[in-house]
Parts: C-alpha cells; structure tokens; sequence
C-alpha cells in the first residue's frame, strides 16, 4: 500500500500545483523556462503513475475487502463510464457544445470515473485510488472555474457537428475499452 500511497502523493501532488500554489507555479515556470518545467512535472508525474500502476497491483494481490458492493453498482459504473468517455471526448475535440458549457470536461471525467469505481468497488486500495482522485477533481474542477472567472475566459460556442463527433468518439472509446481494453490492461472484466 506504500507505493500506492507515494504514487498517489506525487502524481497528485504535480497536478495539485494550480490548486494550492498557483503564484509559485508561476515563479518557477518563469524561473526554469516553460518546457523545462513541463518536463520536470512530466518525468514527476510518469513516475508517480508508474508507483501507482505498481503499488495498485501489489495491493490488489491481497485485497482489504471494505464492503461488497451489489452487482447492479457494476451496470451503474458501466453507464457512468460513458458519460466519462464522452466528457474525455469534449477536451479534444474542437467546438462541442459538452466543452463549451461544461469548461473542464476532462477534470468532470475523472470525477465521474472515480466515482463510477468507486460505487463498484469495495476493497481499501479501490477507496485510496479513486477516493483520492475523486477529492482532487473536485478541488481541480473549482480552481479551475475560479481561474477562468478571474481571467473572463470565454470558450467558443459548440456546433452541432462538433458535439455529434464528441459523442460518437467518447461511445467508440468506451465500447473499445469497455469490451476490450480493460480486461487486456487491468485483467478486470467490467461486464463479465
């Protein structure tokens, strides 16, 4: 649970820096140059991942069951998960109606998705994972709509055409990763 615990603590930690230190995220963004700090908070990050990924898989070798959540959470999860593809979808996708009105849709995505795992599952590792990124979306999700109110930020309106294409991509992700790719990267069927 230790690696899980660091992992969290350092991936976390670099994508809280707007959260909780903006004015000295800015100092040392200008202080090291912008893609000296970009590969300083990557290298950061990919390592906190890597001990998340690792310390998540030891843990779940021997698992701390907290409660046993009913079969039905795991449709419930599946279906949350869809509207997290499709939010995903909205942060690359350009002039969808989803970005335009949500702002942040990728940051509402991993509030969906931790919650979709979290009502899923019931082990100790399960609530330490997505437990934890569920509270930092939530703060992530503020801070972000208090930066944008005090730049006046203004997302272009979404089009028809663009809000289509988000859908039909977040749907073609989720189907992909749904029926495939979780079972081939996590081992966890989610609708077996």
């Amino acid at each position: 649970m230790t690696l899980l615990l660091l992992g969290l603590l350092i991936f976390l930690g670099t994508h809280s820096l707007r959260i909780v230190a903006e004015p000295w995220r800015q100092a040392q963004r200008a202080r090291l140059g912008e893609n000296a700090w970009k590969g300083l908070v990557s290298v950061a990050s990919l390592a906190g991942f890597a001990l998340i990924v690792w310390g998540y898989g030891l843990a779940r070798q021997a698992p701390v069951v907290l409660w046993t959540p009913p079969v039905a959470t795991r449709h419930l999860a599946g279906l949350l998960m869809l509207v997290s593809f499709v939010m995903l979808a909205a942060t690359y996708v350009p002039r969808n109606v989803i970005k335009a009105r949500l702002r942040h849709p990728m940051v509402l995505g991993v509030k969906v998705w931790a919650l979709a795992h979290l009502l899923a599952n019931g082990n100790l590792a399960d609530l330490l994972l997505f437990g934890s990124f569920l509270a930092w979306a939530v703060m992530s999700f503020r801070a972000a709509r208090g930066r944008d109110r005090a730049a006046g930020t203004v997302y272009p309106a979404g089009t028809a055409f663009g809000t289509a294409a988000t859908v039909v991509a977040g749907l073609l992700a989720w189907g992909g990763f749904a029926f495939w790719a979780h079972t081939a990267w996590i081992g966890v069927r989610p609708f077996g």
